[in-house]
């Protein structure tokens, strides 16, 4: 995995805080994510999916 800009780890630091979750491609070099707060888990499930399938962005 490649080291993430300091910026992005502050805000997903306080996006923890504030109960976001956020998910990253795990792809080398892709910079997609999905951040997402109060969903139910089938959405939850459905946005893990979308983030972590290089395949679909």
């Amino acid at each position: 995995m490649s080291k993430q800009p300091l910026v992005e780890r502050v805000n997903d630091a306080l996006a923890l805080i504030t109960g976001t979750h956020t998910i990253r491609c795990p792809y080398p070099g892709c910079w997609v994510s999905v951040r997402y707060r109060r969903v139910t888990p089938d959405e939850a499930k459905r946005l893990t999916g979308l983030a972590t399938d290089h395949t679909r962005h």
